[in-house]
């Protein structure tokens, strides 16, 4: 009986008829387009994560030694650490038209000057503004990469490897937050710093040799372009005469049926699925992500554990799942990673909370710190996973005409969500330290429900096969 409710609401999400078991229709019963890997599409996002070292993870270790050489205050440091949120909020604003605009490669070229301007302004700064100013920028360029890095790799991979190399792109991720946790205590927060720039320097000269995406090729009529950035992706000897044809098809049909307005996301057909992944994205960020990044460390000692023992397990426990993702992807599908991971982003949050209620009543001082251990690891480590299932789906629903507004204004509420989150999250825990996690535990438990109930399935298919099951444009 359940099953078959959770048929009939994808059903209802999905306007197309005749569809298969994963939510698509399938006429022929075969699946066109996607071909070979090519040696230039692994590369090419490899490109784009290696320049992902997060930042979020820099201010937790670095925060006495910047306070003591700047003569900071705790509300200066506070500005300090905000600013990364605030300037992810106004890149993720402009997000969508930048890389309409200037391209996907051209976006990258870009994104590296803030990147590599924003980490020198740290590491050699004499005065608080321009601390700030260097924040700021890492801010607004990872609030733009966050849309581009997903949306690049959804529209240059083959589609029985999209999900794999979205994955490898958040586990790059963590690997930087781990990076920097680990890291951090050791070295001087300017030499931190300035390592931080080394995957933005080693990206300048691949620069040059990576392809542009072939959909925003076909959306701005460039087609001898697309068919050569598509053969340099699937590589000499694959025929990509099919695959090109379909590309160019499905975007003139798109062009043919719309106004080219920022408007157009907001149509009937597109309401409903923004509305659901951007509910997901609400839910999860609400579910503690931003808080629990950047105050981990403090979170491990008020529970009684090392943070280095902690933070170092962590980054152990994030990598071992990343990995187990890229394997399992495209293999088992996204909706299964999604659902799973989202319950252990609820079920880590309860055991954190759980921790901390013991502790508080005294109930049981020596399981308290395992309780607080496995449940951050279940917490984290199942984050690695599920933001990135949920920004793969949004890259492959969301067709080119509508994807960069409808990515701008996920990727905003995303930010906000955390920022606010992030900027409470002291108050809260001072209000009740478990109550907090319970509330955090609440807010992921929601988003698996409406991961349930609406998220349908997309492995194994083209994102034109994809967008026309969901939006009833055709693909022939």
């Amino acid at each position: 009986m359940a099953n078959q409710q959770r048929e009939a609401i994808t059903e209802s999400l999905l306007v197309r008829p005749r569809l298969d078991d994963n939510g698509f229709r399938n006429e022929d019963g075969g699946e066109s387009g996607g071909g070979g890997g090519g040696a230039g599409g692994g590369g090419a996002v490899l490109n784009v994560a290696s320049s992902n070292v997060t930042t979020v993870g820099y201010s937790s270790p670095t925060q006495t030694g910047i306070m003591e050489d700047l003569g900071l205050s705790v509300a200066e440091f506070s500005l300090f650490g905000s600013l990364l949120t605030l300037g992810a909020m106004l890149g993720a604003i402009m997000s969508g038209k930048i890389t309409d605009l200037l391209g996907r490669k051209g976006s990258m070229w870009i994104l590296n000057v803030f990147y590599i301007g924003g980490w020198l302004a740290i590491a050699f700064t004499e005065v608080p503004w321009l601390l700030d100013l260097g924040r700021f920028a890492l801010g607004f360029r990872n609030g733009i990469t966050g849309y581009l890095m997903p949306i690049y790799t959804a529209e240059i991979a083959p589609k029985n490897l999209r999900g794999r190399i979205s994955t490898l792109g958040t586990l790059m991720v963590c690997w930087g937050l781990s990076f920097m946790y680990v890291v951090g205590p050791f070295v001087n927060w300017r030499t931190l710093a300035l390592i931080a720039t080394v995957p933005g320097l080693l990206q300048l000269p691949l620069l040059f040799f990576i392809p542009e995406s072939p959909r925003w090729l076909a959306k701005v009529g460039r087609e001898k372009d697309l068919e050569a950035a598509l053969q340099s992706l699937r590589g000499d000897k694959v025929d990509i005469s099919e695959e090109a044809a379909e590309i160019k098809d499905y975007t003139e049909s798109l062009q043919n049926a719309s106004k080219g307005s920022i408007l157009d996301v907001f149509q009937k057909k597109y309401t409903r699925p923004l509305l659901i992944f951007g509910g997901l994205l609400i839910l999860q960020s609400l579910g503690g992500i931003a808080a629990i990044s950047y105050y981990s460390g403090a979170i491990f000692i008020s529970a009684g554990i090392s943070s280095q023992v902690g933070l170092v397990t962590l980054a152990v426990v994030q990598t071992l799942l990343g990995l187990v993702g890229i394997i399992l992807v495209d293999k088992v599908g996204r909706r299964p990673i999604l659902l799973v991971c989202s319950a252990g982003l609820c079920l880590g949050s309860f055991l954190t909370g759980l921790s901390f209620l013991f502790k508080d009543f005294n109930w049981w001082d020596k399981g308290s710190p395992i309780f607080a251990l496995i449940g951050l690891l279940l917490f984290m480590a199942s984050y690695t996973l599920v933001a990135g299932m949920t920004w793969l789906l949004i890259s492959e629903v969301f067709p080119v005409n509508v994807k960069g507004s409808a990515g701008s204004i996920c990727n905003l509420v995303s930010n906000t969500c955390n920022w606010i989150v992030a900027y409470f999250f002291n108050f809260l825990l001072e209000w009740s330290s478990a109550g907090i996690f319970f509330i955090f535990s609440g807010f992921s438990g929601a988003s698996f429900l409406l991961g349930a109930a609406m998220v349908p399935e997309t492995k194994g298919r083209s994102l034109e096969q994809i967008q026309a099951a969901m939006f009833g444009h055709s693909v022939e």
